[in-house]
């Protein structure tokens, strides 16, 4: 009640795990906290869906009921321990047990989910439904702070000596690549990135998750490196002789398991959070801080240092060679579809100030590697392993930025988890453009389905394919506008349409699952 009254939207979802997506996708697109609760029976499918905020580093506050203590170890209908599957998917989890106690611990989770590396916590409220806490009174309650709900407006900054340090790697190095991730963009690093990269001529590569930094068009940029890359860009990182990692976790996906770049490569991590730096490749020179300030301040120290024009010109190339070799699959007139054709058509159709929020697997290699995103107003949010996720996600992206045009790109296999937020977008008017790969298959596990059965006999397409369905149709069961696309040249019309409508559209487009995503380029064994 109280959360209306103070002009607190609520969004009713159809399942936790939705709201949950929801909660994710409008705090990566706003920056502030989002908010997603659950009665205590709900609470095992909230957790499951907080991996996919706890991978991308999205601050989620998560609250649950639980039955009063009371109850415990009493068999207790629909009861169980809410602490353990918390504990993977947080970085804070606290029971409330008096009213007393939520001021306090309310503002600690706000403070903890907006620090170092941004994650989810969880507040398991006392009661069912959280009615203990709910119902009691607090006279003259301390609420938190509203700044706590964002991310840090007043940012650390790194210490002199680090910025030294990186100064003199980078004097060293011929061949230097800027790898850049999700803590960028959450700093607002756009601006500090490209006048670095500009002024001494450096390569960008990102993570998904730094995808956009800058313009995909821009000479620099080299494309996304790691294992969801196309060739050129695991080449390129492979090769140069510093990379400096600015904001990125270097985990498996980034890194190509660890392999671009390989060991014993030069490398510079800046990141703010200091249990990062290192924690892959140990022997770095690590600057701890704010990325965007620490760009600044290493950007002042390196200025007078020469550009490398003549490597950056040679990374471009090869990039842009890879790219052009790719112009036949991006105009294909095939029926069924080929994706490229699509990726090729949402580049076009999407709007300058466009929003991209794409599924994991082969929705995230597609985007990754075929999609441009030519304007510095543009935004990409992908999913961090979670299939399903970017509908709600891109639900909750919608209503965090409502003056901008959000379109979701998921495949039909995806889509299946949640369509019944359909629902949700029409009885809300939420205007996200939703644009299905549908190609009636796991399209990404197809060939290696079939590769196992080999020559023997059986049916692989029983465990990998399914269909078809006509998600137009499903989507105008649900009071939804639904467009069915069959041709290629049908595309950007229809995306045209939808886009303009300012309402919840789903474009069905009738893909074929044969056709490979770019495969990313492993160094030699």
């Amino acid at each position: 009640v109280e959360l209306e009254q103070v002009g607190i939207g609520r969004v009713l979802a159809h399942s936790e795990k939705s709201a949950v997506y929801m909660a994710d996708g409008y705090a990566r697109v706003t920056g502030r906290v989002g908010v997603c609760m659950a009665q205590s029976v709900g609470a095992a499918n909230m957790a499951a869906a907080l991996q996919d905020a706890f991978l991308h580093r999205a601050p989620i506050l998560a609250l649950t009921g639980r039955k009063p203590p009371t109850f415990r170890y009493r068999n207790a209908y629909q009861e169980i321990d809410h602490a353990p599957l918390y504990a993977p998917v947080t970085k804070l989890h606290a029971d409330v047990s008096v009213i007393e106690e939520l001021p306090l611990l309310l503002a600690q989770a706000l403070r903890t989910a907006v620090s170092g590396s941004p994650r989810p916590v969880h507040l398991d409220l006392n009661g069912l439904q959280g009615e203990i806490i709910e119902n009691a009174l607090l006279d003259a309650p301390a609420l938190p702070a509203a700044e706590l709900g964002s991310l840090p407006r007043t940012p650390p900054s790194a210490q002199r000596a680090s910025i030294e340090a990186a100064t003199q790697a980078l004097a060293k190095a011929e061949r230097p690549v800027l790898v850049i991730g999700t803590g960028a963009m959450q700093a607002g690093a756009q601006a500090a990135v490209r006048a670095f990269a500009e002024t001494l001529s450096i390569p960008i590569a990102t993570s998904l998750g730094g995808r956009g930094i800058v313009p995909t068009t821009h000479p620099l940029h080299i494309g996304v490196v790691g294992t969801y890359s196309a060739p050129p860009t695991n080449e390129l990182v492979h090769q140069a002789d510093l990379v400096i990692f600015v904001g990125t976790h270097t985990g498996d996906q980034t890194t190509n398991n660890w392999t671009v770049p390989p060991p014993g490569c030069a490398i510079v991590q800046i990141d703010q959070d200091p249990l990062e730096i290192g924690r892959n490749y140990p022997s770095v020179v690590g600057v701890e801080g704010d990325p965007r300030l620490a760009l600044e301040d290493l950007l002042a120290a390196t200025s007078e240092q020469k550009p490398r024009r003549a490597w950056a010109e040679q990374a471009a190339a090869h990039y842009a060679s890879w790219h052009r070799s790719m112009d036949p699959l991006r105009h294909s007139d095939d029926a069924p579809i080929r994706v490229e054709r699509l990726c090729h058509e949402i580049s076009r159709a999407l709007p300058a100030n466009g929003v991209l929020v794409a599924d994991t697997g082969y929705s995230g290699i597609w985007t990754g590697t075929m999609v441009e995103l030519e304007h510095p107003g543009q935004t990409y949010l992908r999913a961090a392993g979670s299939l399903g996720w970017a509908f709600a996600a891109a639900l909750g992206a919608q209503v965090g930025a409502p003056d901008r045009p959000v379109l979701c790109f998921s495949g039909d296999g995806a889509f299946y988890y949640h369509l019944s937020e359909l629902e949700t977008a029409r009885r809300r008017n939420i205007p996200l453009v939703t644009v299905i790969n549908n190609n009636s298959a796991f399209g990404q596990g197809l060939p290696k389905v079939r590769q196992l059965y080999g020559n023997q006999p059986g049916d692989p397409d029983e465990i990998i394919r399914f269909g078809p369905t006509d998600f137009a149709a499903v989507a105008r069961s649900f009071g939804v506008e639904g467009i069915r696309v069959e041709e290629p040249d049908a595309i950007r019309p229809a995306l045209d349409k939808a886009l303009a409508m300012r309402a919840p559209v789903l474009v069905d487009v009738v893909t074929d699952a044969l056709p490979r995503a770019p495969e990313p380029w492993n160094p030699p064994s």
